[in-house]
């Protein structure tokens, strides 16, 4: 572990703090989607979001790549959308004799899709396969993505007519998933209040924004991430809270040992966020949620009695404790 650990791992944390009170000075709420966003980004994971429209999902987005200056690039997802309008074609220059790839939106530091699940089957596993793999091969031609790399995908869960469900498989590639839901009533209100003064004004909002770090400093704390330390009774509490997933009585298929990686992962870039150089329980704990839910499936008879994930995964915390 380098001498000087102690004060990367502030420099993580006041990056993160900085990058946080500047978006919230546009939007309102959603102080835990903005933590994941950043612990995701600087531990190699992308992100589901499940919400109803008009949570601000997009515009927090926005809001981050600038602030990290990273090249971004929105999809609409729509069941004409092909894998070609994702990843890109070759096509073929009369004047150059040749063809040349026209790259498509998943060349970029920072993807959003929104409204993954009204792409095509096709078209999901075209780009679930580049943020796997890191890559895209287009006519037989492998072409490396840029790096960092970072994914945002969301979807309603409570629209179904021209839809995809994700499959489990598909789902598990997400390090986390947040669900959004709306306001309550003081944030609500906080909204009518900047919109009558004008603050939530993107094109104004965004003219104010000077970015704060840039991709080589994200690299360089992906890098700090990594030293921080996490104790053998903390792998061990992250690996019993996996197993509880696979024995509980109201889930039909557990977590995957990507869970495992996720909670590592996450714990420790959360360790550093807190200005941590080590994982404590409560940075496992804190992430249960967003690294279990999507990756649950519950058995039928749970689902028809009303039991969520949510519940279930808050039953296994309470069960489970630190060796």
């Amino acid at each position: 572990m380098s001498d000087n650990l102690t004060e990367r791992i502030e420099a993580v944390k006041n990056a993160y703090e900085d990058i946080a009170l500047v978006v919230q000075q546009l939007v309102v709420g959603n102080q835990p989607l903005i933590e994941e966003i950043f612990i995701s980004m600087i531990s190699g994971g992308n992100l589901l979001i499940e919400g109803v429209p008009g949570t601000a999902k997009t515009t927090i987005c926005k809001v981050i790549a600038r602030l990290i200056d990273y090249d971004f690039k929105r999809v609409q997802g729509a069941v004409d959308t092909q894998p070609a309008d994702i990843i890109g074609v070759r096509v073929y220059d009369r004047n150059m004799n040749e063809f040349v790839l026209q790259r498509g939106p998943i060349f970029t530091n920072f993807l959003m899709v929104d409204e993954i699940n009204r792409l095509t089957p096709r078209t999901q596993s075209a780009l679930l396969e580049a943020m796997s793999e890191g890559q895209a091969t287009i006519d037989g031609v492998t072409y490396p993505l840029a790096d960092p790399y970072f994914v945002i995908a969301t979807q309603n869960p409570y629209e179904f007519e021209g839809t995809f469900p994700l499959i489990e498989a598909q789902r598990d590639r997400f390090m986390f998933s947040a669900i959004l839901t709306h306001l309550d009533a003081e944030n609500e209100l906080e909204v009518l209040r900047r919109e009558r003064s004008g603050e939530l004004d993107w094109k104004v909002y965004r003219d104010r924004i000077t970015p704060i770090l840039g991709p080589e400093d994200t690299r360089a704390m992906a890098a700090t991430v990594r030293e921080v330390r996490v104790d053998e009774t903390v792998l061990e509490y992250m690996r019993d809270i996996v197993l509880a997933t696979r024995a509980h009585g109201d889930i039909r298929l557990g977590a995957s040992s990507r869970s495992s990686i996720s909670f590592l992962r996450g714990s420790m870039a959360r360790a550093a966020i807190k200005g941590r150089t080590y994982v404590i329980p409560d940075d496992v704990r804190a992430l249960a949620l967003p690294v279990l839910r999507h990756r649950l499936l519950l058995t039928r008879e749970a689902a028809i009695t009303g039991v969520t994930p949510d519940a279930v995964i808050a039953g296994i915390l309470e069960s489970v404790g630190v060796s």
